[in-house]
């Protein structure tokens, strides 16, 4: 049995434009100590994707449907004690913006010491021992002194790991990482993406990492999913789909990603026209306006995610590219 395993799981916002459809009949599964990458353009539902597992959807302005079982355990429609008590134990996120996850008037060891205590039991010292243990974990120089430090006295990338130590002060078994290296410099995200693949060995973690940028997923996971307007449209093995991908969004998707090899100033490739409103989807495929290999039948028909052959590749597109072209 997987660790996480999502059955066609659908979101839809509530707004008062009408109902937006953010995440539509999504599967997918993550083994032990396996990472999942989720990649897309801003606005694909990766975000919304990884609060739906967390069990993080506002009730009041989102209906989900469909199945998300964490080690057998059924997410949607949970009651809120139920999933408190799933997260920082089971599950945890790493939210792609530090300062807006982290209290600014609270002190940095209290905001760790705060899951150690509700979730773990730990008495004050106690906490305060192992909060510090995490800073060091994380790779936070002083941490006896950041412990005592607010949020706002710390660099964008020592932010950041404070919040991957939260995240990991529970020892879950999934982590969910959305873009932890947004904000940050070319040097320091390196930095914090090694820190995560050490991280996740030594803890023996599985992880879903949710990225724009390919570049990310290419060395750091063993599957990937590439979603668009709110559906995977093409998912397999990391190795797979970078070398065999039939999607012509996936293809846009690496074309469109800076290369080392690149000579300097080499202009990017940019993805024609601009994603979709979800307020206003027709009735063929979502990406059929941008596409070049679009036919007719991929505006009037959606594709559904389909397995060709006997391998887990799996793409959603009538006009799939020839493998190697």
């Amino acid at each position: 049995m997987s660790l996480l395993d999502v059955q066609n799981l659908s979101v839809t916002l509530h707004t008062p434009h009408g109902d937006l459809p953010a995440v539509a009949d999504v599967s997918l599964s993550v083994g032990a100590e396996e990472t999942l990458g989720i990649v897309g353009e801003s606005g694909s539902g990766k975000t919304m994707l990884a609060r739906s597992i967390m069990g993080l959807l506002p009730r009041a302005r989102a209906s989900a449907s469909g199945s998300v079982k964490l080690k057998g355990v059924e997410m949607v429609g949970a009651r809120a004690s139920d999933l408190r008590r799933l997260w920082a134990t089971e599950v945890a996120m790493i939210f792609q913006d530090p300062m807006t996850a982290l209290n600014p008037v609270m002190r940095v060891g209290r905001q760790i010491d705060e899951t150690l205590r509700v979730r773990l039991g730990l008495s004050r010292s106690a906490a305060r021992a192992r909060a510090i243990e995490l800073l060091e974990m994380v790779g936070i120089p002083s941490p006896e002194k950041r412990y005592a430090a607010y949020p706002g006295q710390l660099s964008g990338g020592m932010r950041q790991r404070v919040v991957i130590a939260m995240a990991l002060a529970a020892s879950p078994s999934l982590i969910l990482a959305d873009e932890p290296t947004t904000g940050l410099d070319v040097t320091i995200q390196a930095q914090i993406l090694n820190l995560l693949d050490e991280l996740q060995a030594r803890l023996h973690t599985s992880m879903i990492l949710i990225t724009h940028d390919l570049g990310v997923v290419a060395t750091r996971t063993s599957h990937l999913a590439v979603m668009y307007a709110g559906r995977i449209v093409e998912t397999g093995t990391t190795r797979d789909v970078f070398a065999r991908h039939r999607m012509p969004y996936t293809r846009a998707l690496l074309e469109s990603s800076p290369r080392v090899s690149n000579p300097a100033h080499t202009r990017l490739t940019a993805i024609p026209g601009r994603p979709p409103n979800l307020l206003r989807l027709g009735e063929g495929c979502a990406f059929a306006p941008r596409c070049g290999f679009a036919s007719e039948r991929c505006h009037r028909e959606r594709p559904e995610l389909s397995v060709p052959d006997e391998s887990s590749h799996a793409f959603a597109c009538f006009n799939p590219l020839e493998v190697g072209r």
